[in-house]
């Protein structure tokens, strides 16, 4: 990472600074990324996206889950934990990102859909495509919702606390 650019001019005495609020520069999103200081994520849905909005019914029906945002996309927790990021990817908006039971997780790489996220990989999740972004102009009806529903329940059942897990096994 390049050093930050030092002013060239003498500091001035401490008797003439300027208050730090007036001494800040806020620097562009490009100087942000190359200085590693925070930077926004896009948002990578539409607030009435269709997919999204399934997806959240199914999640929101477990107990205690709890919708977030974060880095430009919907999360669902369970306690503290996030068990669904949908948009695994910027390039495939219409996914999931979930936590699988670590016998499944081999199963489930075997299959084209499904693979290892850049960021949530290594902590061992999975993301699975829907299939909604390619050129086939598949629709909302064409997903595999037994399956989405499927992967939710298994990840929710990974992350919950024995409290939530108690209260879904009691419905």
């Amino acid at each position: 990472m390049p050093p930050l650019p030092l002013p060239l001019t003498e500091p001035r005495p401490l008797t003439e600074r300027r208050p730090l609020a007036e001494r800040v520069e806020v620097l562009p999103a490009q100087a942000r990324r190359e200085y590693g200081r925070p930077m926004d994520h896009p948002v990578v849905h539409e607030p009435d996206d269709p997919f999204v909005e399934r997806v959240r019914r199914v999640c929101l029906a477990y107990p205690e889950a709890i919708e977030t945002f974060g880095h430009g996309r919907p999360r669902f927790k369970a306690g503290k934990r996030v068990f669904v990021t949908v948009g695994s990817e910027m390039r495939i908006p219409h996914s999931i990102t979930f936590t699988p039971a670590e016998e499944e997780r081999g199963a489930w790489l075997e299959d084209e859909r499904f693979w290892s996220p850049k960021y949530d990989g290594p902590s061992g999740k999975l993301a699975f495509d829907a299939g909604l972004d390619g050129a086939d102009n598949r629709s909302l009806d064409d997903v595999d919702w037994g399956l989405i529903a499927e992967l939710i329940d298994t990840s929710y059942r990974q992350v919950a606390l024995q409290r939530q897990l108690r209260a879904l096994d009691a419905r």
